[in-house]
């Protein structure tokens, strides 16, 4: 069995990148499956792993992949190119709730908040002045010169493609520094960057007006934006314990893909241990695999009924129940009564605080 690798320098040992964003990487470069074993070099990762879609990685086996990648293409602009595939559904909750923002402002400060969330290494601080936005980016672990430049592009250039998606126009008044100096092919940095760059600066950082920072979004839609800034919230407190038992690195694992799609299969073989010895492990914090399940759906059910007028047929195919029937059985096994007798309540509760519940 291939041992687990971790991520040298990182505050957080832990797998915690979805591995997405290295398979659009194997996309870009067009490779074919049977040459992801190159791009998975030194990564203790084998293909299997890397197809599943429901699989983490560590800072250290994103970075590699990175450096492996940007050999593999040949092409110094590789973090540019990548970084236009990062459109805001790449980014799984924290890009919906960036989407459904009223404004670029908004989603930035979301994508400051829930970046851990996607990944941790990666440092996002806003500050507003007068009239300009500041986006500060850091990076927390060691890179050599050629993928911290890379990775700075694709940074960049994701958001540009997260605010050009939301201002509905090229972002041409943002201002880009760069730390890295200015690379051979600059010249072709403003067919990716519409704005002007800067090289050899201090820090990297985006600068964008604020007259378009609180430009309308037009496809905000604020019922969507709450919902998912409900579940980046839920996914950022259980991030952001600091337990290491293997209960919270299951649920980190289970808020980080859709509702109750995780298999205890797929959890031992992302922990690298047997189904078996997942459960003797949990069994030992007072756990399991399908306590922890039912806790997080029974919370985000709750969550649905309460500050939603979603259908409970909606609720259920939202939480991957196939079958509403399902859906309502396993409600009344976690609260004795129906969905809609919850929500009946729920209201009535709400209408009247002070009242007795009944």
């Amino acid at each position: 069995m291939t041992k687990k690798q971790h991520p040298a320098g990182s505050q957080n040992p832990e797998a915690d990148i979805p591995s997405n964003y290295s398979r659009l990487i194997a996309r870009e470069l067009g490779l074919a499956v049977r040459h992801l074993p190159r791009l998975l070099r030194g990564t203790g990762l084998d293909v299997a792993q890397f197809l599943n879609e429901d699989s983490l990685l560590t800072a250290a086996q994103q970075i590699r992949i990175l450096r492996n990648a940007l050999n593999l293409s040949g092409k110094p602009e590789f973090g540019l190119r990548l970084g236009t595939r990062l459109t805001p559904a790449t980014h799984g909750a924290v890009g919906f709730v960036a989407y459904s923002s009223p404004d670029l402002l908004t989603a930035l400060q979301a994508f400051h908040t829930f970046l851990p969330t996607r990944a941790s290494f990666i440092q996002l601080h806003v500050q507003q002045t007068a009239d300009r936005l500041k986006c500060l980016v850091s990076f927390q672990v060691p890179l050599d010169e050629d993928v911290e430049r890379c990775l700075a592009e694709t940074v960049i250039k994701a958001f540009f493609e997260i605010g050009e998606f939301i201002v509905g126009q090229p972002l041409r008044e943002a201002e880009v520094c760069f730390a890295h100096p200015a690379p051979t092919y600059q010249d072709i940095y403003p067919d990716y960057l519409p704005g002007p760059a800067y090289f050899g600066c201090d820090q990297l950082q985006l600068t964008i007006p604020m007259a378009l920072c609180r430009k309308p979004n037009a496809s905000a839609n604020h019922e969507n934006y709450r919902l998912a800034l409900q579940q980046c919230e839920s996914m950022l407190a259980r991030l952001q314990t600091r337990q290491s038992s293997y209960r919270n690195r299951l649920k980190k694992m289970m808020l980080s893909r859709p509702p109750g799609t995780l298999s205890e299969d797929e959890a031992a073989a992302a922990l690298f241990m047997s189904k078996r010895t997942l459960a003797r492990k949990l069994k030992q914090e007072n756990s399991g695999f399908r306590l922890i399940r039912d806790e997080i759906l029974s919370q985000q059910a709750t969550h649905y009924l309460c500050d939603s007028q979603l259908s409970i047929e909606a609720i259920a195919a939202l939480l991957n129940y196939h079958d509403t029937a399902n859906f309502r059985r396993a409600f009344k096994r976690w609260f004795g009564q129906s969905p809609e007798q919850y929500r009946q309540r729920a209201g009535l509760r709400a209408m009247h605080p002070s009242s007795p519940s009944s």
